[in-house]
């Protein structure tokens, strides 16, 4: 039976399952050892219905692009976190000064309580699965809001999920923008979502309200520069997979490139070769997938028209000929652009490629640091002069050096984004602080020399700790 939350029911079965947690704390190790390992046989027992009801949802998805960005990553994490989770779950020993001794201090990491998940639709497996597996990880049950773009996929994960899981441990929730409204302005004991920058203030406005913490996975425009002393065909096979996986439908995919001024045509040229290796068609290519919905195509289209209509020099790397998958759009470069086009002020999330030329890689830093902090910063170099320049002079969410997208799925690299692409850090350790409250617990046996810093005070005792201590 498929066991999605309707917004009539969403209130009873939040309050199922704060009603539990109540009675439920501190799950014990096994008991979440065995949640993990029940989410685990769900996603590798299902994993072909899982790649079919994507592929479903978007009109036609790389059954590979399924697997490597969906189903490989998430039993990544969940492994990680079986394998890690005894670790996490240990207190974590604290120095307790002189001062303060005898005395023992620890950090207890203690379950939130009910977490709200909100998930999106490029990957509705992976940011929906990765979060809840640090979720349960830490002990706490879980609320997901499925994004209505992904009905197929929403149906069978609920129904799965209801298989394993009693609704007051892990409930799936659906409906449009009422729905997500609800949720967020829901008193959970901690929202996560991942989305765009300007859903995300919407849900860190609503969680305000009840003062409830917030972790915001955004996007923005991840920049990429070149160096002038890595080959460019080199470069080219460095990045290429983080823009062409899923059709550029990544929060971390590369969304422009600098390139010095005197190799832009050779780098168009290499995405070329390239890219027709890989796809020497995408009209009956069953290794390239299609743009989510007709709403993102044209959103994409409108981005193409408004560069052409300002002076933008376009390079489509295929052609698409097949009327039964419109959607199918191929990797398209995109050279003299300035910033007035709207593909350079929004994050593109789809297969379109801005290259910007550059003299002086100071004048590119520059650039970087006048826009919005990017969840994501790609540099192809060898230098190490080069790469240190960049990484202590620019920010970002996260970095790769001569790869592009591939620290997303590192199961111990924090993932998250600063200012405008996000706040907060999840995967791995991270993840399961970031749904745990570390408790500082401060504990004295039976000798307790407190007793010296009563008044009256001014004492001899008083004199000399201030003599020893305030210096």
């Amino acid at each position: 039976m498929t066991e999605i939350i309707t917004k009539t029911a969403f209130t009873d079965t939040f309050l199922q399952q704060k009603e539990y947690f109540a009675s439920n704390t501190y799950p014990s190790y096994q008991t979440r050892i065995s949640d993990l390992k029940k989410l685990k046989a769900l996603l590798i027992n299902n994993q072909e219905a899982f790649i079919e009801a994507m592929s479903q949802d978007f009109g036609h998805r790389s059954a590979t692009d399924s697997r490597i960005g969906d189903i490989l990553t998430t039993v990544m994490g969940i492994n990680y976190a079986i394998k890690k989770l005894k670790k996490w779950m240990k207190p974590e020993k604290k120095h307790i000064g002189i001062l303060f001794q005898p005395a023992k201090g620890e950090v207890v990491y203690q379950p939130k309580g009910v977490i709200g998940i909100i998930a999106p639709w490029n990957y509705p497996i992976f940011l929906t699965l990765g979060p809840l597996t640090t979720a349960l990880a830490a002990g706490n049950t879980a609320m997901i809001k499925m994004s209505e773009y992904t009905p197929k996929t929403n149906t069978l994960l609920a129904t799965l999920l209801a298989e394993v899981f009693p609704q007051h441990k892990v409930a799936i929730v659906c409906g449009e923008a009422d729905m997500a409204a609800t949720f967020s302005s829901t008193c959970f004991d901690h929202i996560f979502f991942t989305g765009s920058t300007g859903v995300g203030k919407l849900v860190m406005k609503a969680a305000a309200e009840n003062l409830v913490p917030v972790t915001l996975e955004l996007g923005g425009k991840s920049p990429t520069i070149i160096d002038n002393d890595i080959d460019i065909k080199t470069a080219v096979n460095r990045l290429i997979l983080g823009k062409v996986l899923n059709a550029g439908q990544t929060c971390v995919a590369p969304d422009y490139i600098f390139c010095p001024e005197n190799k832009v045509d050779e780098l168009s040229e290499a995405f070329k070769t390239a890219y027709q290796s890989m796809y020497p068609n995408i009209a009956e290519n069953d290794d390239y997938s299609c743009i989510i919905n007709d709403g993102q195509k044209s959103r994409l289209d409108s981005l193409l028209a408004d560069a052409k209509a300002q002076g933008a020099k376009v390079m489509p790397l295929a052609t698409n000929t097949n009327d039964k998958m419109p959607r199918k759009m191929p990797l398209t470069l995109m050279t003299d652009v300035n910033d007035d086009m709207t593909v350079m002020q929004q994050e593109i999330f789809g297969p379109l490629l801005p290259i910007i030329s550059y003299k002086d890689l100071d004048e590119v830093i520059s650039y970087i640091n006048s826009k919005p902090r990017p969840l994501a910063l790609y540099i192809c170099s060898f230098n190490k002069s080069v790469q240190q320049k960049i990484l202590l002079n620019t920010h970002a969410g996260g970095v790769c050096i001569n790869e592009a997208a591939f620290h997303v799925a590192v199961d111990d690299l924090p993932f998250g984004g600063i200012g405008a692409s996000g706040m907060g850090q999840y995967h791995g350790d991270e993840g399961f602080k970031t749904f745990s409250h570390g408790k500082s617990v401060f504990s004295r046996g039976k000798i307790s020399l407190g007793s010296l810093l009563f008044p009256p005070f001014g004492n001899k005792i008083h004199q000399l700790l201030f003599k020893l201590f305030i210096r």
